[in-house]
């Protein structure tokens, strides 16, 4: 395992080869491989091969090769797969659901055919008090 990865790191230890999975796309800085409990038919997972915990410890460099590789899976999906969509999902940080404190994105092809697709919407956008929705606005505001 390089000097990069962390040995107790799940996916590291997929990135490092110490755990099969199967191997969707590699470039010199990302690895893409199926997720082994998909969402949908072609849910596949695309990490940094440098460990980072998540997006807001990330180098930018490694962040913009991370998306920029989900974004080549997301077209693959779509093209060779036929979906009818896909998301592209990031957890960071448990109560956002993140499981795998390792950078990573969810490439999950999206499908008409729900027997290809079991993802449902957690939300469910609604109208927001707009005042409110300034008053936060303004305090993120750079």
């Amino acid at each position: 395992m390089s000097d990069s990865a962390n040995e107790n790191c799940l996916f590291c230890n997929i990135v490092a080869g110490n755990i099969p999975s199967t191997k969707v796309y590699e470039d010199d800085e990302t690895y893409a491989f199926m997720d082994i409990a998909p969402a949908s038919e072609g849910h596949v997972v695309v990490v940094p091969k440098t460990h980072t915990k998540d997006v807001l410890e990330a180098d930018p460099a490694v962040y913009a090769a991370t998306a920029k590789a989900a974004q080549t899976v997301a077209k693959r999906a779509v093209e060779v797969l036929n979906a009818d969509g896909v998301n592209v999902l990031n957890n960071c940080g448990s109560t956002a659901w993140q499981t795998v404190f390792h950078l990573h994105f969810h490439v999950i092809p999206r499908y008409t055919d729900k027997s290809k697709d079991s993802l449902t919407l957690p939300w469910i956008p609604k109208p927001g008090d707009l005042d409110a929705i300034k008053a936060v606005g303004e305090k993120l505001a750079f």
